[in-house]
Order: C-alpha cells, then sequence, then structure tokens
C-alpha cells in the first residue's frame, strides 16, 4: 500500500511506543507525513527514539512533544502542522495510560491518571484536529478524517479495570458522535479496538498466566502485534473507506466473536 496516502497530513498521540509507534511508521511507508506526538521520546523497544526511523520512510515526517492533556499545546501543534502542510488530513489518537484496578481500589489520583489522558486528553486531541478540519476546504469531498483508538474492554468488562474501561467506553462514544454531528461537514471518524496485543509496554508486565488465557481464549492461534493494528488504522485512513463512518473495527482475533 506504499502510497496510498501520499500528500496527507497525519498526527498521531502517543506514538514514541507500542502500537502508536507502529501507526506512526505505517502511516508514513504508506506516504503520509506524520507528526508523531508523544510526551516523551523514549521508547521501550530498544530504546530507540521514533523520529529517526519515521524520518527514514517519509523525511518530511518528525517527532513532536506534547502532552494531550494541555489544550493550548494541542491546539498550537494542530496550528504548527496545519501551518506548514496547509492542512490536517488525518489524526489518530493513540495516547493511553494502563489502568488495573475496581472502583474500590479507583481513588480520585488514580481516577485521574487514567481517564486525564484516556479520556480527557482524546476529547482535548479530537476537538483541537476537529476545528481545524472543519476550517479547511474539502479535498477529494473530505475535510479530514479521525481514527481513535478503542479497546474490547471499552465494549465489555474485565474485572479490575474500572477507569480504563469506562475511559476506553466514552471514547468509542466520541466517535460515533463525531461521525453523526459531523459527516455531512466531510469528516469521516471511526475507532479500532485493539484485543489482546503484545506491545514492548505489556508484554514483560504480563503474568505467563495471563498470556496462556488470552492465547486460549482468543480463536486465532497467537496474540496480537501493534502491526495488526497498524493496518487497520491504515485501512480507515485509505481513501477506499469513504463511505465507512462511525464504525468501530475490532482488532481482536474474535476474542469479542467467541
Amino acid at each position: 500500500m506504499s502510497g496510498l496516502l501520499d500528500g496527507r497530513t497525519a498526527l498521531v498521540t502517543g506514538a514514541s511506543s507500542g502500537i502508536g509507534r507502529a501507526i506512526a511508521l505505517r502511516l508514513a511507508q504508506a506516504g503520509a507525513q506524520v507528526v508523531a506526538a508523544d510526551v516523551t521520546p523514549a521508547v521501550v523497544e530498544g530504546g530507540a527514539p521514533v523520529e529517526a526511523p519515521l524520518r527514514a520512510l517519509s523525511p518530511a515526517s518528525r517527532f513532536a512533544l506534547l502532552d494531550v492533556r494541555d489544550p493550548a499545546a494541542t491546539q498550537a501543534l494542530v496550528a504548527e502542522i496545519a501551518a506548514g502542510s496547509g492542512r490536517l488530513d488525518l489524526l489518530v489518537t493513540s495516547a493511553m495510560v494502563p489502568g488495573g484496578r475496581g472502583l474500590p481500589e479507583t481513588d480520585a489520583a488514580e481516577w485521574e491518571r487514567v481517564t486525564g489522558v484516556n479520556l480527557t486528553g482524546v476529547y482535548v486531541s479530537l476537538r483541537a484536529a476537529l476545528c481545524q478540519m472543519l476550517a479547511q476546504p474539502l479535498r477529494d469531498a473530505e475535510r479530514g478524517r479521525i481514527v481513535t483508538i478503542g479497546s474490547q474492554h471499552g465494549m465489555v468488562a474485565a474485572p479490575g479495570s474500572f477507569a480504563y474501561g469506562v475511559s476506553k467506553a466514552a471514547v468509542l462514544q466520541m466517535t460515533r458522535q463525531i461521525a453523526a454531528d459531523h459527516a455531512a461537514d466531510g469528516i469521516i471518524c471511526n475507532a479500532v479496538s485493539p484485543g489482546k496485543i503484545l506491545t514492548g509496554k505489556s508484554g514483560p508486565a504480563v503474568s505467563p498466566e495471563a498470556l496462556a488465557y488470552s492465547r486460549a481464549r482468543t480463536p486465532t492461534p497467537r496474540l496480537g502485534t501493534p502491526r495488526d493494528v497498524a493496518e487497520a488504522v491504515l485501512f480507515l485512513a485509505s481513501p477506499q473507506t469513504g463511505f465507512v463512518n462511525g464504525h468501530n473495527l475490532l482488532v481482536d482475533g474474535g476474542w469479542m466473536a467467541a
């Protein structure tokens, strides 16, 4: 699919590692000019910053420091991207933090830690990007696309995952709301909801028993990779999916089906 996104400009949040990193690199490989944003350039996978491989795929791409909880900084970055490229064609909201506590253990600090990034941070990113997209002219009958990163646990409850599950459920509703409110404006907004994905972040922290359970529970005889999610995002960002709007694409190996 090289060249599929030639001439498009994309902002990917949470892009230093894991799923966000894979998305940024895949979009750049497909020809997009990508701004990979994160609160830190450090990554787990070998400790290599994302900017060098990103530029190797797309020389105009770059890394940007961004705390998605900061409205002013997020709006400034979106304005900077639009000023440099003329528009923002695609936003992918992959910034997230994990949370694995039940409601009794979820005090105010834990709630703010998880929802600050997973819910408020997504709202801030969506609002900044959407306002820019609505102000720019139509291009191939569209003003812009948005792909949010949800989770299977935004659809079904996972024991001991109160704040995380609530935040991801809210992301899916925000996705539907934007599609319903702004489809007539030329905005396409969809979600990708991963199942169990092995990343540099989650792999070492997950017990062998939990991994064995996830493998046994997933009909496809393997667990997911960040590249699996990145390919789904590319699909929803591609010109061929112009009539797909308000959809939640599961990338879970059949976990929800079973």
